[in-house]
């Protein structure tokens, strides 16, 4: 067998998560982590995040079956239970985002400091999803 190597890759695009109350969870991360709407429909919320990427909060359920587009299928997906994702932030802007979580009544669940210098601040959706907001220094690539 012939392995090949790939074309690169890009950023991420596209992130999801799948919430049972889509308004409420919409309305987090607009209000308290400042995602901007980009399309709100019963089924999915995009939000652009910081103009570098789009978060995708789809109402569990409504992915399960192929959606028929004039383009083409989107093919099923989904997922069950606590999800994870993380959102860049800078180090000088942690205390900000410390007192902006608490003025929003979002307690921060857990505090990370890593070896190569990166903080993160945990804390949960109201879907009970963990969020994490980092600085650079966690990964090499970060």
């Amino acid at each position: 067998m012939t392995v090949s190597r790939p074309p690169r890759i890009g950023r991420v695009v596209e992130s999801a998560l799948y919430v049972d109350d889509l308004p409420r969870a919409r309305d987090f991360y607009v209000n308290v982590l400042g995602g901007r709407v980009l399309l709100d429909t019963p089924r999915l919320a995009a939000l652009d995040i910081a103009g570098e990427s789009v978060l995708l909060l789809f109402r569990r359920g409504e992915t399960l079956a192929p959606l028929e587009t004039a383009g083409g299928t989107v093919p099923p997906h989904g997922a069950e239970g606590v999800q994870h994702l993380a959102f860049a932030i800078a180090a000088a802007d942690t205390a900000q985002w410390e007192e902006h979580l608490g003025r929003s009544g979002v307690a921060i669940e857990s505090r990370v400091r890593w070896p190569r210098g990166g903080e993160s601040l945990y804390l949960r959706d109201p879907e009970g999803h963990s969020v994490e907001l980092i600085t650079p220094g966690l990964w090499a690539t970060y």
